[in-house]
């Protein structure tokens, strides 16, 4: 077998993966582009492993070892695209981004004036 062909796949997979990635807007979409891409480097992995006749294997040690951190990423991404649903009623990444925490609005007694009217009254 040529290493050529599943290289060349390997490097379709990737491209449609980073296209993926720029490209969506939806976070769940771009979580299943990041994995695209790992199936590219996991399919060179073991495609450079047959090719170099590696007694060791070590190119599939190390897909197995991809497969399990792209499991874990998708189990704790997911989980954190699903409390940002919940609580914001979208997985827009454009709208994720404007998720910036305002300080809250401290409550002034009855009777002393807030600060901008002290900088009024000084002026």
């Amino acid at each position: 077998m040529h290493l050529a062909y599943p290289a060349v796949l390997a490097a379709l997979l990737f491209c449609v993966g980073v296209y993926g990635v720029l490209a969506r807007r939806n976070a769940i979409l771009v979580l299943m582009s990041v994995e695209l891409m790992l199936n590219a480097v996991n399919l060179n992995l073991v495609a450079f492993d047959v090719w170099l006749r590696d007694t060791l294997h070590a190119g599939q040690a190390l897909t197995l070892f991809t497969i399990a951190i792209a499991a874990a990423e998708i189990g704790i991404g997911l989980a954190i695209v699903l409390m940002v649903y919940r609580n914001r009623g979208t997985s827009d990444v454009d709208r994720l981004r404007d998720t910036k925490e305002t300080a809250p609005q401290v409550q002034q007694p009855a009777g002393e004036p807030s600060a901008d009217e002290k900088a009024e009254a000084t002026a």
